[in-house]
């Protein structure tokens, strides 16, 4: 009676459309993977009936919001998801929502200081007293006694410029494009909102922001992108391309032995959602052995229900007595140990005890939520007369309600837990099993961040998965893994290499073979993407090692007569040899031109090297880690030996 099959069948539509590309769609996210409709069209992967998961959370007559259901893409894949909205509804039926930036307190003075010509010096000044979390001047004069004095005390251009600021704060300064948030329209979106466009934006962009988008009836959809299930894509195809083995990721048993022990040993770097120093030593002492141990723990760990980590872990191993008020709660505490964990739990037992209907249900959850003292007020006697009613004593129904009023409000949605959980075991199966491959699919999607790169190493090195620096004949350019297990070091992470290069040498390389030399490789591939830096980095990464034959990095560096470095000649040297095997041609008689013998150059002998220091730190400055060995790894033995902590 709401009207809404045609927003499932849009949503199921473009998931169909999205998993017949090749892109991964996530399992699902938030309320919505309680609705049993959405499961049976595939929009969710998680049966909501097997986990106790509620329709009423996501939709139910006395929701008067209209129904949201956020979808998870792989990185690579939502813009190519998006396309094909937009073709398939039409440009102008489709559009991004757009968002406002407003006037905050430092940006206003700053602004006006700047029309008014007032020093940069003196509006800094003033700015710098003004405390980080004052988002008004209200908030900013409470927060600030500093920045209050200068507002009572300072005259002319001071207090012209504070005066005028105060009146633009919270005024709207630029617009934006909302990061997921998308309109789909039946008819043309002009007709209903105005639109604009936006760098960067494909798609036209509505002009009103998502909360004046819904309010005039259009529909908001969020096409988000999760890192994660790009990892999961990756480290299922490093599996096929190393082992052969063929992973379906969504088939995978839930109760794996192998896996459940690597979350037990906090062995859970670089895994969706557990890879927290706080998380891992939860876990450890929790010991999860099923699956639902992980959606309480996802659950659990967040400010507020943190609290309750020790006690769900002692109740797990039988330290701490089990008790329920009343025998009727067992049914939805027992997963959880007698602990409140979920929202859902919450609507449940409402139902079960005091027979509240499903939406009272909900608006009770939603109450306690968000500490809505006058709705509580009038749940309250109905919820202690329905217990009441059911034999349940006024005693024991305030001690539930007081229970519930102080862990609602931390209360999580278990539907959002279990989705998310999911993903979760996905990659803690993916680590079990495959290591290797996982780490390198891991490392791969964290090339901006080397610190996170320097982790990932470590955490392989622990696991005893060597990871191997960048090499011009086996490296790609993501990290792989290569046929004895080991991880090699992707060429795109090094610094001075470019997409476009690392995608000419691999190309050349699988066409033609591996490279047999420095000189075979500087013969071979096109200079029109290797220059001097590109060949620079790949001498300092030790990506040329395997092919130096007998010369050094350091040796590549050296100056030959007044030509330049090694690499210099190196260079020139190649673009000869290229240039004449392209004006190679045959005459109007059949005879080709014989090439011209080129010389190969030769960097002069002296016995100068690098110290390992040196070469160490080159390497670092052009990678932004150590990788072939480390400054203190002759004093490791002595390290280890006197000390119980790594910094990694």
């Amino acid at each position: 009676d709401r009207g809404y099959p045609s927003y499932f069948l849009i949503v199921w539509d473009f998931i169909k459309a999205a998993r017949e590309m090749g892109i991964s769609v996530g399992p699902g996210r938030g309320s919505a993977a309680g609705s049993a409709v959405a499961y049976c069209l595939r929009i969710t992967d998680i049966d909501p009936i097997k986990y106790n998961l509620l329709f009423e959370r996501f939709l139910n007559p006395d929701r008067a919001s209209l129904p949201d259901i956020d979808v998870d893409f792989d990185d690579d894949g939502r813009e190519r998801v998006l396309e094909w909205v937009a073709k398939k509804y039409g440009h102008k039926r489709v559009a991004h929502i757009c968002t406002f930036g407003t006037m905050a307190p430092k940006m206003a003075i700053k602004d006006v200081a700047r029309v008014l010509k007032v020093p940069l010096a003196e509006a800094d000044r003033i700015t710098r007293t003004i405390d980080a979390k004052a988002n008004s001047f209200k908030k900013a004069f409470e927060l600030s006694p500093d920045f209050k004095k200068i507002k009572q005390e300072e005259g002319g251009e001071i207090a012209k410029t504070l005066d005028l600021a105060e009146i633009l704060d919270g005024s709207v300064r630029q617009t934006g494009v909302h990061a997921c948030g998308t309109i789909i329209g039946r008819d043309d979106l002009e007709n209903y909102v105005p639109l604009m466009t936006a760098k960067d934006a494909k798609l036209n962009v509505t002009q009103f922001d998502g909360k004046y988008v819904e309010s005039i009836g259009l529909l908001k959809m969020d096409f988000l992108g999760l890192r994660t299930l790009s990892i999961i894509k990756d480290a299922v195809k490093n599996v096929y391309y190393s082992t052969g083995v063929e992973i379906d990721i969504d088939k995978i048993p839930l109760d794996d032995e192998i896996t459940f022990e690597l979350f037990s040993e906090g062995n859970t770097t670089g895994v969706f959602q557990f890879e927290s120093d706080g998380m891992k030593k939860h876990l450890k002492n929790l010991k999860p052995n099923r699956f639902e141990d992980l959606i309480a723990m996802n659950a659990l760990y967040r400010p507020g229900p943190m609290d309750y980590i020790d006690d769900f872990i002692a109740r797990k191993h039988g330290k701490k007595q089990i008790e329920y008020l009343v025998p009727e709660m067992e049914e939805y505490l027992a997963e959880t140990y007698g602990i409140t964990v979920y929202q859902e739990q919450v609507m449940l037992l409402s139902r079960k005890l005091a027979n509240f209907t499903r939406g009272d249900s909900d608006l009770l959850r939603k109450a306690m939520g968000k500490k809505q003292i006058n709705i509580l007020n009038k749940l309250k006697p109905q919820f202690q007369e329905g217990c009441e009613k059911n034999g349940i004593s006024v005693e024991k129904s305030e001690k539930i309600w007081k229970d519930w009023e102080a862990f609602a409000s931390y209360a999580f949605n278990k539907s959002h837990s279990t989705c998310y959980a999911y993903l979760a075991y996905q990659t803690g199966y993916l680590k079990a099993h495959y290591p290797a491959q996982f780490m390198a699919a891991v490392m791969s999607r964290n090339f901006a961040d080397i610190s996170k790169i320097s982790i990932f190493m470590d955490d392989s090195k622990q696991n005893g998965i060597d990871v191997l620096g960048p090499d011009v004949n086996e490296s790609f350019n993501k990290f792989t893994v290569n046929a004895k297990g080991q991880i090699r070091f992707g060429m795109e992470a090094v610094k001075g290499l470019g997409e476009g290069t690392v995608k000419t040498i691999v190309d050349e390389r699988q066409k033609n073979g591996p490279y047999t030399d420095i000189y075979n490789f500087v013969e071979r591939v096109s200079l029109s993407t290797l220059n001097k830096r590109a060949m620079e980095a790949l001498t300092l990464s030790g990506a040329f090692d395997s092919i130096l034959n007998g010369y050094q990095r350091e040796d590549l560096f050296k100056d030959i007569n007044d030509s330049g470095s090694f690499i210099d000649v190196l260079l020139k040297y190649g673009s000869k040899i290229q240039s004449e095997n392209d004006s190679s041609q045959v005459s109007l008689f059949g005879d080709a031109q014989s090439n011209i013998q080129i010389k190969k150059p030769m960097p002069s002998p002296d016995n100068y090297k690098w110290s390992l220091l040196e070469l160490l730190n080159k390497e670092k400055e052009c990678i932004g880690i150590y990788l072939s060995d480390h400054p203190l790894s002759k004093n490791r033995h002595v390290i280890e030996k006197n000390t119980n902590v790594q910094l990694v």
